[in-house]
């Protein structure tokens, strides 16, 4: 599978939100890129030290849902355990798909790139079957 959504992330476009929720219970979400699936099948997001890090810090599980670009509602969710953190700027830089940030921007060592076991894959609609 792991393969099957690296190719759907890459070529398809659209809309993402990851839900997580803090040690209290209290939910959060955020609109996010496209995740990366890396080679080991695991999926990273590139994200800012905020609330959604702060949430996964205290509580690993995440939902991420993904609806693609179009008329229809088509996509799909990830649900997610957090396995990690990096803050090697290069490797960030190299995953990032927009213009990267400049050499002036205060902001760019705010970056973290976040690794996720995906636990289930589930249809944008419907109950369907929990693939992994």
């Amino acid at each position: 599978m792991g393969e099957d959504l690296r190719e759907y992330f890459e070529k398809t476009d659209g809309t993402g939100v990851l839900s997580t929720a803090g040690a209290d219970g209290r939910v959060d979400a955020a609109v996010y890129a496209r995740p990366h699936i890396l080679d080991d099948g695991t999926a990273a997001l590139i994200m800012r030290k905020r609330l959604t890090r702060k949430n996964l810090l205290e509580n690993p599980n995440a939902a991420y849902l993904f609806i693609e670009q179009g008329a229809e509602y088509k996509g799909c969710r990830l649900y997610l355990t957090k396995t990690g953190e990096d803050t090697d700027p290069e490797r960030i830089r190299k995953l990032r798909r927009r213009c990267p940030t400049t050499d002036t921007d205060p902001d760019k060592t705010d970056l973290v790139l976040v690794t996720f076991r995906i636990d289930s894959v589930l249809p944008l609609v419907g109950g369907g079957k929990q693939e992994k």
